[in-house]
């Protein structure tokens, strides 16, 4: 039996895997914010002393481990499945950000520099095939850390405190590598949008006051994984008919 064109023997090893990576994030969230290992000898023989799975963030990462599956497919090379590793390899680390940075409001160097690190990887097979494609992909790392930093540095001069955190920048940055310029571009649009609207329900819900801090990362998190599912240009065609307020379905 096939789902879009992929064997489900596939999709039950690949939903496994999403169960025991989603317990893996759960011990990331506890060791990273304190700068503890994840996988050492020492860290393993404590993480079976006080063993207590996250049931729902290990469906769910299963859940995502699928979707991502039946989005991008098993295909013959290993340059036409870069899309399906990486963004299996993705996932865990942006489920972190979302967690760590609501509860605590930091984004650990560690999960940024991984992120980063693995980018540069990607870049570099990207690049053995398409030479332009890692060209891009490093674009995308300048204009994503650009933009965010220098929201950062006209916050500091204009209210006197960062707008934006460093944690923030380097993931921007980060990301950039995975995606290139243009979807980090749709990536930084779509985080503000979806900042914008969950900020004023948290506020109107009084689940945040005016003077609290609301973390970003997790709309940078949740505008990532919209551009990982939905198509580049039902995106951009949303966002321009948001932006122009309809006028743009109207002139086409």
């Amino acid at each position: 039996m096939y789902i879009n064109n992929v064997n489900i023997g596939y999709y039950i090893i690949i939903s496994i895997l999403g169960l025991f990576v989603g317990e893996l994030v759960n011990w990331m969230n506890k060791r990273l914010p304190d700068e503890k290992s994840v996988i050492t000898r020492g860290a393993i023989k404590e993480y079976i002393k006080q063993f207590k799975p996250n049931y729902i963030l290990m469906i769910l990462t299963a859940i995502i481990y699928i979707a991502i599956l039946y989005s991008f497919g098993i295909n013959k090379s290993f340059v036409e499945n870069l899309d399906l590793i990486k963004y299996l390899l993705l996932t865990p680390m942006l489920l972190s950000v979302f967690i760590i940075d609501y509860k605590l409001q930091i984004i650990p160097n560690r999960l940024n520099l991984t992120i980063f690190e693995m980018g540069l990887v990607f870049a570099f097979l990207y690049g053995l095939s398409d030479v332009a494609i890692a060209i891009n992909m490093a674009l995308g790392m300048i204009v994503g850390a650009g933009i965010f930093m220098g929201l950062t540095l006209l916050g500091g001069l204009v209210y006197g405190k960062e707008a934006m955190g460093l944690g923030d920048v380097k993931l921007m940055g980060a990301l950039g590598l995975y995606f290139g310029l243009t979807n980090i571009i749709i990536i930084t649009l779509l985080s503000f949008l979806i900042g914008a609207i969950l900020s004023i329900i948290f506020l109107v819900t009084k689940i945040r006051k005016m003077d609290q801090y609301i973390a970003f990362g997790p709309f940078i998190v949740i505008a990532t994984f919209i551009v990982i599912f939905v198509p580049y240009n039902t995106i951009t065609m949303i966002l321009m008919n948001i932006f122009t307020l309809g006028l743009y379905s109207k002139n086409k």
